[in-house]
């Protein structure tokens, strides 16, 4: 009886048991697969939750705005500069220079070879040459008047009769122009007379102006200036040396 009791007892643990692992093995999770320090392995469910959690990166590539339909994107390049416009050139040798200035010039005068009869000058040439380092225009008829030394304020002007067209004259450093004064002659020797009636004028020196050039003063290089009526016709500045 006593091994009948222990037989039955035996049995009865061991269906415990079997019970004990089929309630163990209903629990989640249960799969039977326990760590090795008996801890639950985490599932992939859980790995996937990780990799969204806050302050990851995210995998996927991010696409840059779309231009808006009907406008362009900028460019980055610079524009080309464009050439700038030559700087204007001297005038050409048959352009206009600047009208002489009465300190380029130098005025001299002689006894015209061709003059009306008579004993007094009758006509002189008057050269001017210009003595600066740069190329100057002339042009115009001359004013005369009849110079009281050292009283420009004195002077007497002489009526000018112009003859011929009057045109720009170019002259180069070193170079020369000239005009030609024609004056009323006197008549007779000694003192002479005018046909007039009036007295003949002697001046030591005649002041010579040409437009925008100031004035010269000039005397006769063999003499004085001797004339009537203090008239005079009076040439344009030419290029060309009167007779």
């Amino acid at each position: 009886m006593r091994y009948v009791n222990g037989m039955r007892g035996s049995a009865m643990a061991v269906v415990v048991a079997s019970v004990a692992l089929a309630v163990a093995g209903c629990q989640p999770g249960g799969s039977g697969a326990d760590t090795a320090d008996g801890g639950p392995t985490a599932s992939g469910s859980a790995g996937s939750a990780a990799s969204s959690t806050p302050g990851s990166k995210p995998t996927g590539s991010v696409s840059s705005p779309s231009t808006p339909s009907g406008h362009s994107t900028p460019s980055a390049s610079l524009p080309t500069p464009t050439a700038s416009a030559p700087a204007p050139s001297a005038p050409a040798g048959g352009g206009s220079a600047a009208t002489c200035s009465a300190s380029s010039l130098k005025a001299t005068a002689r006894q015209a070879t061709v003059r009306p009869d008579g004993t007094g000058t009758g006509a002189a040439v008057v050269e001017f040459t210009n003595v600066s380092a740069h190329t100057c225009s002339l042009n115009g008829h001359p004013t005369v008047a009849g110079a009281a030394n050292g009283s420009p304020e004195l002077n007497v002007p002489l009526t000018v009769k112009p003859t011929g067209t009057a045109t720009s004259v170019k002259v180069a450093p070193g170079g020369k122009a000239w005009v030609k004064l024609t004056f009323v002659q006197v008549q007779g020797e000694g003192d002479g007379y005018c046909e007039s009636g009036s007295a003949p004028v002697l001046y030591p020196t005649m002041v010579v102006g040409l437009p925008g050039s100031g004035a010269q003063q000039v005397g006769l290089d063999d003499g004085q200036f001797a004339e009537c009526d203090d008239t005079v016709t009076v040439t344009p500045v030419s290029a060309v040396k009167p007779a």
